[in-house]
């Protein structure tokens, strides 16, 4: 029987649903009888104690201290409302110092499960600590290229409301090992299955409309032609 922590992380561009759906997976988890321990973006803390945002030196005590609030829980089920991989694609994007990518990346492999919000929200300012919603789509492109490179597994979660927090626990059933999967068979997301692989089997037979708040397939094709599409 594992006795070590599975870790979860969320991670996605600014004003993608991260704290929310954080919040909404413990509460669903911990209401099946699991223990769970949410860890906070240090970075929102960060802005607030200190007014502002950060400057390039002061991205790596960031990660680090996002790094060790996470792997000091020692037990349970953790979910973690970012990681330190994303404080290293904001270094990047902002500052163009890919320094902390390394660092980042070697602790994002061990977590359990990897989940990137998608863009299908509305952005929402948020004071000192979001850009604007001009920067979403290139955070969210280095965030795939860099788990891409460093062959980390992850999947994409869309989706409004309850249907984004179901859409998280089916990729969790999806993505743990077997002897976790089993803890979580009677969650009750079976209408939200069942239409899923509705959907999906419609779809080849133009019978049903691409549900992407029911897919958290990162390669997803519907997704790679829209982007065709676009360009």
């Amino acid at each position: 029987m594992r006795t070590e922590p599975v870790r979860i992380a969320l991670l996605g561009a600014e004003s993608t649903g991260k704290t929310s759906l954080s919040l909404a997976m413990s509460k669903a988890l911990s209401a099946h009888g699991l223990p769970v321990f949410t860890v906070t973006e240090k970075l929102r803390e960060w802005c607030h104690l200190h007014r502002r945002t950060p400057k390039v030196h002061e991205q790596a005590q960031i990660a680090a201290s996002q790094l060790e609030a996470i792997f000091s829980i020692q037990e349970g089920w953790v979910i973690a409302d970012t990681t330190p991989l994303l404080t290293a694609v904001y270094s990047d994007f902002i500052f163009q110092d890919p320094s902390l990518y390394d660092f980042a990346l070697e602790h994002q492999s061990k977590f359990d499960v990897t989940l990137v919000m998608g863009l299908d929200v509305a952005w929402v300012a948020d004071g000192l600590q979001r850009d604007g919603e001009h920067v979403r789509e290139p955070v969210d492109s280095l965030l795939r290229q860099a788990l891409s490179q460093a062959s980390i597994p992850f999947k994409v979660i869309y989706g409004q409301g309850q249907a984004r927090v179901n859409a998280a626990l089916l990729a969790l059933q999806d993505s743990l090992r077997p002897e976790l999967q089993s803890l979580l068979v009677s969650l009750p997301l079976i209408e939200t299955q069942l239409e899923r692989e509705n959907a999906q089997f419609g779809l080849n037979r133009g019978r049903t409309a691409w549900r992407c708040d029911l897919c958290s397939d990162a390669d997803c094709e519907h997704k790679l032609f829209s982007d065709l599409l676009k360009s």
